[in-house]
């Protein structure tokens, strides 16, 4: 089943490929139905009270250095997979479309068959192929169909990316010349002991460090990503903050902390202040933005930054076991993936519509008085920022309040400083609405259309999944609850 998830976006690709190009849009969204009802199957045949891996396939690949075809889910891993299953149809109902829109939809399609491999390979190998798979339809998405300083934008995002995969790829291959597997779970329960020593060890741990700091990204290594957010189409956007952003997030649960839980003890305050860096200067710098894109990527950023000091808080803390802490934590975080996912991608939809009705403005100074003209788009509008403030009754109170509870625990002066995030992000939300949504209707929104039937059957199922999420989120919870349990014993 998950390699039929895997290999159905790539069926998709070469059926829009070969149909007329005025229905390649209808054929995208049948294969994404076709794969987003494979993930719901995966979902309810998913046992949530078994311990390990389920629906595990594994055959023999390359047996000279061990590199098998080895596929399955956990929890986090299902989670990803129900996520992806969202974003991509949502992100394909934005608009506009390019004008060789064929081509957008096959490596779209490529990007999503990719980001499912990612989330559900469990042999470094093949999860370095489809890691990398992504990269490149990335690139061409940004640099074919972007904006303005388009190839800029796109020659910053490969090198950022590519050099911290190298570095990545040069620390497995260091890992595997001493310990022989690049099975995750091996390489998991060696890791306990200490997988590497000396100096040798601190190079492994850099480069596989670097790598997952620049995809998620985390501060200084962010500085690629509001460029190719404001550069890239609307729905690019939303699938690069949505999905493509949680593989570094996900790279660090699934490797980073099994793999040195000795090196990160050791630095970790470190680490922290990195965290804290990219939860309080994202929203500064977001302030200061007039373009609506690159102040939501800037808060992306800062969102993510809340994962990241959850997460080295729990691994860097040595007097924490298994406890509640520690759940409270690793299950802030899942619900953080997959809330910020949600969120993020509305905003950057929403923002399309403004560019859409304004003839491509997306600055601050070019709306006003919009509630006057379009009260649906702002409303539905407000609540996506009000979930990404972290509202409570809407989704993403849920994580960040679990991260905030179980930081404060844990490293209670590193959280303290962080919450000074929340309260520039409110600002920043604030100064938002109030320029867009308030004051005196601006001259060239006065023939704005108010939402339209097509984009309400976009919006009302995503804001009402906030809300669901946000009042009963426990249906999320049974998804990963065993894989937490299990993920912190690590930690003990």
């Amino acid at each position: 089943m998950i390699t039929a998830i895997i290999f159905i976006p790539l069926l998709g690709t070469l059926a829009v490929c070969t149909w007329p190009q005025r229905n390649c849009r209808v054929i995208a969204l049948m294969f994404n139905v076709i794969s987003a009802a494979c993930a719901l199957g995966l979902w309810r045949k998913f046992d949530a009270t078994a311990t390990g891996m389920q629906f595990v396939e594994r055959h023999a690949w390359i047996p000279a250095i061990n590199a098998e075809y080895l596929v399955g889910v956990d929890g986090l891993s299902l989670l990803l997979v129900l996520l992806t299953s969202l974003i991509v149809p949502f992100a394909f109902l934005a608009r506009p479309v390019p004008a060789d829109s064929r081509g957008f939809y096959a490596t779209m399609l490529v990007m999503q068959s990719a980001l499912y491999g990612t989330f559900t390979a469990q042999n470094f190998v093949l999860w370095f192929l489809f890691y990398e798979m992504s990269l490149i339809p990335a690139f061409l998405l940004i640099k074919i169909w972007g904006g303005e300083n388009r190839d800029r934008a796109a020659t910053k995002f490969f090198l950022y990316t590519f050099l911290g995969s190298v570095a990545m790829l040069l620390s497995f291959l260091g890992i595997y010349f001493a310990k022989g597997t690049f099975d995750f779970s091996a390489l998991a329960s060696l890791g306990k002991n200490g997988l590497l020593t000396g100096k040798v060890a601190w190079l492994a741990f850099a480069g596989i460090f670097i790598g997952l700091a620049v995809k998620v990204p985390l501060f200084p290594f962010h500085t690629w990503l509001p460029d190719a957010y404001q550069t890239a189409p609307t729905g690019v956007s939303m699938v690069l903050t949505g999905v493509l952003s949680k593989m570094g997030v996900y790279g660090f649960v699934r490797l980073f902390l099994p793999l040195f839980p000795n090196e990160i003890r050791i630095i970790g305050p470190w680490l922290l202040a990195l965290a804290v860096c990219s939860i309080v200067f994202a929203p500064l710098a977001a302030w200061a933005q007039r373009d609506l894109k690159r102040m939501v990527a800037y808060l992306s950023i800062n969102h993510l930054g809340y994962c990241m000091l959850s997460l080295f808080a729990v691994a860097a803390s040595p007097a924490v076991a298994a406890n509640i802490d520690t759940h409270a934590a690793l299950s802030g975080v899942f619900m953080q993936i997959f809330n910020h996912g949600i969120t993020a991608a509305t905003l950057f939809y929403f923002v399309g519509l403004l560019e859409q009705r304004s003839g491509s403005r997306r600055s601050i100074g070019d709306f006003g008085g919009l509630m006057q003209r379009t009260p649906l788009l702002c409303g539905w509008m407000s609540v996506a920022m009000f979930s990404s403030l972290g509202l409570p009754g809407l989704n993403g109170f849920i994580g960040e309040f679990l991260i905030f509870k179980a930081s404060f625990a844990i490293a209670a002066s590193f959280t303290a400083i962080a919450v000074l995030g929340l309260l520039v992000t409110a600002i920043v939300f604030a100064r938002a609405m109030q320029s867009l949504f308030s004051g005196p209707l601006a001259e060239n929104c006065s023939a704005f259309p108010d939402l339209l039937t097509g984009e309400k059957l976009v919006v009302v199922p995503v804001t009402l999944l906030m809300f669901a999420i946000g009042i009963a989120p426990q249906f999320m919870f049974n998804i990963f609850n065993t894989t937490v349990v299990q993920m912190a014993r690590l930690f003990g």
